[in-house]
């Protein structure tokens, strides 16, 4: 068991943990960075074999590396909450124990997955996930590949699929063309968006349209769009699909921070309702890197007690608050989408659990204690957010251990309890 101790802990080293290090450093804090990737950079600054990462998050990987006073632990998840200003974390080989003095949360967010039938089928993954599964060295030369959901990570998809060797045939967005339009529109305030929905903009981007079956004997043949009240089948050899980004909310409730929106609740100080507790990034708030950048700065330097030192990152957050406001009114999913699941759809893939076995419960944890829904490897990560989509259910409040352990770490957290 190692222990360590820092003036400031860090948990995700996407944009937002990143930029946050740096400000706190700037003013001679001790820091440390718990992220469970291999690499820093999150979700969307994620490295790999033959990734090109762009400059900005170069060098910010590369500023991270070379302050003295900032500690990276790579490859680390958070396990639990020891006592009220400690964390445990396990690695591959190790488990820990950090004790801070402040804390800031950076956990980013995970993809909505919405289910339909045959999404189990092999080749149908999210629009993210087969983004990740590029970078770490995945090649689809040939392949016929269909994105599907909602928002401007299809678009990223369709881009990195393209460069990967694959053939994009059909991108299918769910909002309307108006929406689209008026977005579009808009985006002479952030020019550079505007450059980046031009290049990665597809010539066969059907809108209001849905992915409502994946079909195929052993493996993904065709799926199933609907448009407009008709439907027409697509052959492929993959699909992607991802509506949109829900908050990681999981740490910041095991530490009692309160929500808003089902994201963490945060002031212009991006203090969260826990004294001595930050968040920032997509944890507060899905509104992309640059927003992210500059809550994770104005974080970084309240917590290190120098807040007159974020006014240029305060200035920034509005421009691209502005920009989070518009892109989420674009893409809001509408109850239409709830209409494809039918009973026999498949929620939970780790106990086998279908639509129509939980139906009929009132939350989440009812769904668990009578059918087992969420118990398996996932621990509920994918099943529980589609669930709560489609069902209404309240947020559910998380239990130790965040993530499955091993028993000697379990151990070591028993021990370390008060």
């Amino acid at each position: 068991m190692h222990t360590h101790h820092c003036d400031l802990l860090i948990l995700g080293a996407g944009p937002a943990g990143l930029a946050a290090a740096l400000a706190a450093a700037r003013c001679g804090r001790q820091v440390i960075i718990l992220d469970d990737n291999p690499r820093p950079g999150g979700q969307i600054w994620r490295d790999g074999p033959g990734v090109q990462l762009p400059a900005l998050a170069r060098r910010y990987q590369s500023a991270v590396a070379n302050a003295p006073n900032i500690r990276l632990l790579s490859g680390a998840r958070m396990i639990a909450r020891p006592s009220a200003q400690s964390v445990l974390y396990e690695t591959a080989e190790k488990s820990g124990i950090v004790h801070w003095q402040r804390l800031i949360l950076c956990c980013g967010a995970r993809e909505l997955f919405l289910p339909f039938p045959g999404w189990t089928l092999p080749g149908v993954t999210g629009a993210g996930g087969l983004q990740a599964q590029i970078k770490h060295g995945l090649t689809l030369r040939g392949e016929r590949v269909v994105i599907a959901g909602s928002g401007p990570l299809l678009l990223a998809a369709a881009s990195t699929v393209g460069k990967a060797g694959g053939k994009v045939v059909a991108v299918i967005e769910q909002a309307p063309r108006a929406a689209l339009l008026r977005f579009a529109a808009g985006l002479w305030r952030w020019p550079d968006k505007l450059r980046q929905l031009c290049t990665l903009m597809p010539g066969h981007l059907h809108t209001a349209s849905q992915v409502i079956e994946a079909r195929g004997e052993d493996r993904l043949q065709t799926v199933l769009v609907r448009h407009a009240g008709e439907t027409r089948e697509i052959p492929c050899d993959r699909l992607a699909t991802g509506y949109g980004l829900i908050p990681n909310l999981e740490p910041g409730l095991i530490f009692g921070c309160a929500t808003l929106h089902d994201a963490l609740r945060v002031d212009e100080q991006q203090r969260t309702s826990v004294e001595n507790i930050f968040a920032a990034g997509e944890c507060t708030g899905f509104g992309g890197s640059e927003l992210a950048l500059a809550e994770g700065e104005i974080a970084g330097y309240v917590a290190a007690e120098r807040p007159e030192a974020a006014r240029q990152a305060i200035a920034r957050r509005q421009r691209w608050r502005r920009f989070a406001s518009a892109l989420n009114r674009t893409f809001i999913l509408p109850d239409a989408l709830k209409q494809v699941v039918t009973p026999q759809t498949l929620l939970c893939r780790c106990e086998d659990i279908r639509c129509g076995d939980v139906q009929d419960a009132t939350c989440w944890q009812e769904a668990k204690l009578s059918q087992r829904c969420g118990m398996g490897a996932c621990q509920g990560r994918s099943c529980a957010a589609s669930a709560r989509w489609l069902y209404g259910w309240p947020l559910p409040q998380p239990r130790e251990p965040l993530s499955p352990a091993r028993t000697e770490t379990l151990i070591a957290l028993a021990k370390a309890a008060p």
